[in-house]
């Protein structure tokens, strides 16, 4: 754009002078600020209750804020008390004691002005629910800690007689929420094993500041979306394994009854046992019994193994074992690398022996139902359309680089070459490609990027997945687990050397920088850490579902970058009882790296407000020298 074009345009927004030279002012005590506090969550895995509640808590956070601000005044147990309240004021205000309304409102505003202290008034107010900040600016700016000022308590006196404190007090506990993180990331896997992936797109919704790189179970459902019926049917299967009907139905009105009535009809004496699901959660606005959530089951891992064999051979070069081309109906076996296994299920009546991929005309029927309702519905589109606008492959912020799955590597430790489109990509290029890709299966609708979806999600080639192979045949179909092993790539080996790190971050323009990794669940019952390569590489694989937690040995982590430390917040697996007070369920935040006080203007954020500063100086210029008229409006 012509500069005097662009000035123009610049002067539309700051009239004259005096307006300049206030966002002038403005920019330049914000770029002495300090930087605001980034918290990195990743692996999700849909489970709403457990990823609320680290938000509700900042993950420990809030409660370490109320130890600074009350360790001599209030007992740990009364330092508990108040956190939760926090968390979830509307749970214990009911039976907190009305006489305390006015000794909590002046707890909360000390806590809310010691949070908000390295913020602008402008990004505090913000930050404040609407409809109270006029009430709580007044009330953070007349607060003293040595004393009760007389208008301030007036104030009070007067929201406790008028029946306004409980309203107030769950505006002060939001707004100290709010302001405790400024900025979100999610490094992958919102989606699939937990209950609601939905609800917590919902919530992240609510903030300004989130970025979220891509996993291969976000791509998943993002490439059912597109239409891809393969992961169409992959997502229903996972879904019916981990007994999710209220997401489908519920969250994003998938009609299943297409599936359900055929799954019935086809498998009526089949007791379906290898496809009995988990039951870690309920549904409570569509109850199905876990037998009939069984034969649903079985018909669509069928349709799915049909619908994948189409696209590895419609795409060879990806080198994908096609298993039910390879089984001998006379006997229900197979022969693989020389050696034969029998199937543990061989009640396959959809499945011709002459045409093992041909789906029936049943079969056709029930994805044409799916596939319509994937396509036509409202909120999953507005849910994929958010991931698309606030996601992507990897993030480069503060000199961190965040990625969900990996770097492809080689056995050597050297980038691996992948073959995309008759290119061959490693490194940043190969994930600058992908991206390309996924943005166009959605927006483009390029037939050959939907069918990519399917292999991003589940290949031995895409840093999505960071596995050999996806062992969905072999899990359901085969009982041998030497079968089962889906081998990591290079990367989950060489990446723990920091030299392997120095070189990714170099790959990507980054000096010095961290590593900010999902993915791979920690197991630290096990002795593992999730600080790798001698602090390079962070692993922060969430850990929330449920399914992991006899795995690891806790919940995961969220990692906390403030203005003077990295710090590690360890996840407790998530109760219920919390909200209601009884258990504590704060996380234990460790200090891993402790530094001097980061600067705005040390940070990304910074580098931009710099340039807008060089634009403001250019159109005071141009004011001051009558290049560009000054207007009063």
């Amino acid at each position: 754009m012509n500069t005097n074009k662009y000035l123009q345009l610049l002067s539309k927004e700051y009239p004259n002078i005096q307006e300049v030279k206030k966002e002038m002012i403005n920019i330049s005590t914000i770029l002495t600020l300090p930087k605001g506090t980034e918290f990195f969550f990743s692996d999700l895995h849909g489970e709403y209750d457990a990823f609320n509640h680290l938000l509700h808590s900042a993950s420990g956070v809030i409660k370490n804020k109320i130890d600074l601000l009350y360790s001599d005044e209030l007992t740990e147990i009364q330092r508990q008390k108040l956190a939760h309240v926090i968390y979830y004021p509307k749970e214990h205000l009911a039976s907190y004691p009305k006489e305390d309304y006015e000794q909590l409102i002046n707890y909360l505003i000390a806590i809310a002005k010691f949070c908000s202290a390295k913020y602008t008034q402008s990004k505090i107010r913000k930050k404040i629910p609407l409809e109270y900040v006029t009430i709580i600016e007044e009330l953070l700016c007349f607060h003293d800690n040595s004393y009760i000022n007389e208008y301030y308590h007036d104030m009070i006196q007067m929201i406790l007689s008028i029946n306004q404190a409980v309203p107030l007090i769950q505006a002060l506990c939001q707004f100290i929420k709010n302001i405790c993180i400024d900025h979100i990331h999610i490094i992958g896997d919102i989606f699939d094993r937990g209950p609601r992936p939905d609800f917590i797109i919902d919530e992240l919704m609510k903030y300004n500041q989130v970025d979220i790189q891509w996993g291969n179970h976000d791509v998943s459902w993002m490439g059912a979306a597109c239409g891809n019926q393969a992961l169409i049917a992959n997502v229903i299967r996972i879904s019916l394994n981990y007994n999710n009907l209220d997401l489908l139905e519920n969250g994003y009105g998938i009609n299943l009854r297409a599936l359900c009535d055929f799954a019935k009809i086809t498998y009526k004496d089949d007791s379906c046992t290898s496809f009995l699901p988990y039951q870690y959660d309920t549904n409570y606005f569509d109850y199905v019994s876990p037998h009939i959530i069984a034969k649903m089951h079985k018909a669509i891992t069928i349709i799915q193994l049909k619908l994948e064999g189409q696209l590895i051979e419609k795409y060879p070069m990806y080198h994908h074992y096609n298993w039910l081309t390879h089984i001998q109906f006379n006997d229900y076996s197979l022969i693989h690398q020389d050696i034969k296994y029998y199937l543990k299920d061989t009640n396959l009546p959809t499945v011709n022996p002459l045409s093992p991929l041909e789906l029936t005309q049943e079969e056709k029927e029930v994805m044409n139902s799916l596939k319509s309702s994937f396509i036509h519905s409202k909120h999953l589109h507005e849910h994929i359309k958010y991931l698309y606008q606030n996601g992507q492959m990897y993030t480069i912020m503060n000199n961190n680089l965040l990625f969900h799955g990996c770097i492809p590597m080689n056995e050597k430790g050297k980038f691996q070459e992948i073959n995309i489109n008759h290119q061959k990509l490693k490194g940043k290029a190969l994930l600058d490609k992908i991206e390309e890709i996924i943005i166009n299966a959605y927006f483009n609708h390029d037939n050959e990027a939907i069918d990519m979806m399917y292999f991003l999600w589940g290949s031995d080639f895409s840093p999505l997945f960071g596995k050999s192979k996806l062992c969905i045949f072999e899990k359901y179909f085969l009982d041998s687990p030497e079968l089962c092993q889906e081998m990591m790539n290079p990367y989950y080996i060489w990446s723990q050397k920091e030299e392997t790190c120095q070189m990714i971050l170099h790959n990507f323009g980054i000096k010095d920088g961290h590593i900010i990794n999902g993915h791979v669940p920690v197991k630290i019952k096990n002795g593992e850490s999730p600080i790798k390569a001698n602090g390079r590489l962070y692993v922060i694989d969430g850990g929330l579902s449920k399914a992991y937690h006899e795995k690891t040995g806790i919940s995961g982590y969220t990692l906390i970058y403030d203005s003077q430390h990295i710090q590690l917040a360890k996840h407790q697996p998530y109760n219920i009882l919390v909200k209601q007070g009884l258990m504590c369920l704060t996380p234990e935040v460790e200090i891993i790296e402790t530094f001097p006080r980061i600067k705005n203007r040390n940070c990304d954020v910074g580098k931009k407000l710099q340039l807008q500063l060089e634009d403001l100086n250019q159109l005071l210029l141009c004011y001051q020298k009558g290049d560009i008229k000054e207007s009063n409006s």
